[in-house]
């Protein structure tokens, strides 16, 4: 619970006066801390930044992580592809102008940026960037970030309509347990209002005097940066089809972000929905043969009849599609006595009964003689009927009439149990989310959801969901059958993994709230971590393995070592000897380094010389997966943008180009053939126009234009033939 102030807020309808009385008030040292994703006040923070940038004696550190920006390209054909889809995607969301200047390496030397987790890959050859890194656990980034001594924290909120509360709406994640450690009250809170974000509820909807200054200018409003959905490809799809099976009913999921987690929620909302085409599916590509015991004791492939809860710090867009399925359905109750009763079948949630009371009376809950604490409680969670009042020890009904609250005594308690008693359990969650991030349509579904609906949508700081410390008997009633589901890049033969780096030190991402998650699969008797990876990468036009022998860096160290996929398989490696984890790895790698893979264990002594990869396993190859799903592909299935995409047909077909050119001139003597082809294919089909005037290439004026415009043109015929 936040604390809050007793002054009141200070409303400001211009950012510059906000920026003015923070100066005056801080001074020129300015440690901003800023919350991750979404949720950033644009316009506060380019005013806080511009002023630092004119005035060299501003000393600005920004402390914040996954700072977003609309995607531009870097070549003419990036450029020309991107930009027009921007304009009509992101429409007037501000790009921040530190990571403008800061993606330029062009940052001031009085102005510095830290951040725990960046957009993946982007700052790999940034070297301004991974100087200023911190590697930390998601739940620690409070703690870190107070120990280099903030004096302002700046969000983006929504306003409710009477203006006495804000909605921190898009993170919930890490601010209210900043606020919990101002208690010198030396830090300034800002909140910036937009009203395009959705207004949610649970940690993230606290009283407006929680900030110190609140800037308000409709003008300000700003679309929410809604990252485009990815297409998912063969590997995804048979990772995500692998992984649905691990998840129980009755169970708890967390999800990751990206093409990974949409092929996962592809494949369950099939299970849902489709039961018997998917386990036609897992007969005919031998899932169910190869993998049995492991799905046998650990998940299921059946509807599911109970649904799932979702516990996630990042609240993905797919999980909508959970909810409206019917999937994600299980609600779960902030009382420990009421969660255990309703796990141990006692209590129902639509089955509401004077039982219900009673039993909760035996379990302590309550007192016989209820109390007024006792009755707001009954209320809250909709036992007792919402229009009854509480008054002087006595229950008041609509009539005005009332009944003494004792239990104890009969002709009371029968008029309790007669008039009292609600039809179904109230203020349930289906899912605690600490962040979201997602598509428009993501943040329409949000908004356009009734509030008695949306209310079920929890947001909770980070250390409430990444963590069981400091509410463990709750969170441990909550996430029965846990299955916490996040990707790697690398997994060495040992059983862990790496996530967020290379070996040489090279940031990637971070490691945000992986370690957390894997952590807490171990702390539950019933929860799993499952690390899904894709078997191989392409680098420098070569294929590699990402199932490797050893490496420098990992994430996860091998002693939490649990289940692991890739799309040949699943290796269930916890409790496993060395000799065990190695060949279960092994039998889900790509056959083309299989062999290779083997004999550098068996130099090492960790396999038995006569071991070989047992034949159901040798076939593990792009192509067999390709044959597998393209049947199902002529019937509709397996699409390459699952959910929806907001490319356009022939940004579709374009982007498809640009891949395979990039694919193609990833190394020198690719380049130089790809150039080769486009000078001598000569003839531009009338089928190509199209895609050629969307990329202003019709009419190519420059050598530089020509030459693309002959190298897209040798693409496009290849795809669209």
């Amino acid at each position: 619970m936040v604390k809050t102030k007793q002054k009141s807020a200070q409303l400001f309808s211009q950012t510059q006066s906000c920026v003015d009385a923070i100066i005056e008030r801080v001074g020129k040292k300015i440690v901003l801390g800023l919350p991750l994703g979404a949720g950033k006040p644009n316009h506060f923070v380019n005013a806080i930044y511009d002023r630092a940038k004119q005035d060299g004696e501003i000393d600005l550190t920004i402390l914040t992580a996954l700072t977003l920006e609309k995607p531009s390209g870097n070549s003419l054909l990036e450029k020309r592809f991107m930009e027009p889809f921007a304009d009509r995607v992101f429409e007037d969301y501000p790009d921040l102008f530190y990571e403008i200047d800061r993606t330029k390496n062009q940052l001031p030397s009085n102005i510095k940026v830290i951040e725990f987790y960046f957009p993946a890959g982007k700052f790999s050859h940034n070297l301004q960037a991974q100087r200023n890194y911190i590697s930390c656990n998601y739940t620690h980034v409070v703690r870190d970030m107070m120990d280099r001594d903030p004096n302002v924290i700046a969000q983006m909120v929504n306003i409710s309509l009477d203006k006495k509360r804000v909605s921190l709406s898009c993170n919930a994640d890490v601010t209210t347990d900043i606020m919990e450690e101002n208690k010198d009250g030396k830090m300034i809170f800002v909140g910036q209002v937009n009203r395009n974000l959705p207004y949610m509820f649970g940690d993230a909807d606290i009283p407006i005097e929680s900030f110190d200054y609140i800037i308000d200018n409709p003008e300000d409003s700003f679309k929410v940066f809604g990252p485009p959905k990815m297409s998912v490809s063969d590997a995804d799809y048979m990772i995500g089809l692998l992984g649905s099976t691990l998840v129980r009913d009755d169970g708890e999921l967390q999800v990751g972000i990206g093409s990974l987690g949409d092929a996962l929620v592809y494949a369950l909302k099939m299970r849902h929905e489709g039961n018997h085409l998917y386990e036609g599916i897992l007969k005919d590509f031998k899932i169910d043969k190869k993998f049995e015991k492991i799905i046998d004791r650990v998940g299921g492939t059946g509807v599911f009849e109970y649904g799932l809860f979702g516990a996630t710090e990042m609240l993905v867009d797919s999980f909508m599609f959970l909810v409206d399925s019917g999937i994600m359905k299980r609600k779960v109750y902030d009382h420990i006595i009421l969660q255990r009763l309703i796990n141990e079948g006692f209590i129902v949630e639509d089955q509401i009964t004077p039982e219900t009371l009673y039993l909760l009376l035996s379990r302590r809950a309550i007192s016989a003689q209820l109390t007024k604490k006792d009755f707001d409680f009954l209320q809250h969670f909709g036992i007792f009927k919402e229009k009854l009042k509480y008054e002087n020890g006595k229950i008041i009904f609509q009539d005005n009439s009332s009944v003494e609250a004792d239990l104890n005594k009969d002709d009371c308690s029968e008029k309790i149990a007669s008039r009292c008693i609600g039809d179904h359990l109230k203020n349930g969650a289906i899912i605690h989310g600490g962040f979201f991030l997602g598509p428009t349509k993501f943040y329409q579904w949000l908004r356009g959801m009734p509030e008695r609906k949306r209310r079920q949508i929890h947001m909770k700081s980070v250390r409430k969901i990444n963590q069981l410390y400091g509410h463990e008997e709750i969170d441990r009633l909550h996430r029965k059958n846990a299955r916490f589901i996040n990707t790697c890049l690398m997994m060495t033969l040992s059983g862990a993994a790496v996530s967020d780096g290379l070996e040489d030190g090279t940031v990637i991402s971070g490691v945000g709230g992986q370690y957390n998650f894997v952590d807490m699969a171990h702390a539950l008797p019933d929860g799993h971590s499952i690390l899904q990876l894709r078997s191989t990468r392409s680098s420098g036009g070569k294929t590699q393995s990402n199932i490797v022998w050893n490496y420098g860096h990992t994430t996860i160290p091998r002693h939490l070592r649990d289940i692991v996929i890739t799309e040949y398989g699943i290796a269930f490696i916890r409790g496993k000897t060395d000799e065990e984890i190695i060949k279960d790895l092994i039998q889900i790698a790509d056959s083309r380094f299989q062999d290779e893979l083997v004999a550098k264990a068996k130099s090492f002594g960790k396999l038995s010389s006569d071991y070989e990869v047992p034949a159901m396993f040798k076939n593990n190859f792009p192509k067999t997966i390709q044959e597998q799903l393209a049947v199902y592909k002529k019937e509709g299935l397996f699409p390459v943008f699952p959910f929806g995409t907001d490319f356009t047909q022939e940004e579709q077909v374009i982007g498809k180009a640009l891949k395979s050119l990039k694919k193609k001139t990833s190394t020198t003597s690719g380049k130089l053939m790809t150039i080769l082809k486009g000078l001598t294919s000569f003839g531009t089909p009338e089928k190509t126009l199209p895609y050629l005037e969307r990329m202003q290439l019709k009419n190519p004026k420059t050598f530089e234009e020509k030459l693309y415009r002959k190298l897209l043109v040798s693409e496009l015929k290849e795809i669209i033939s």
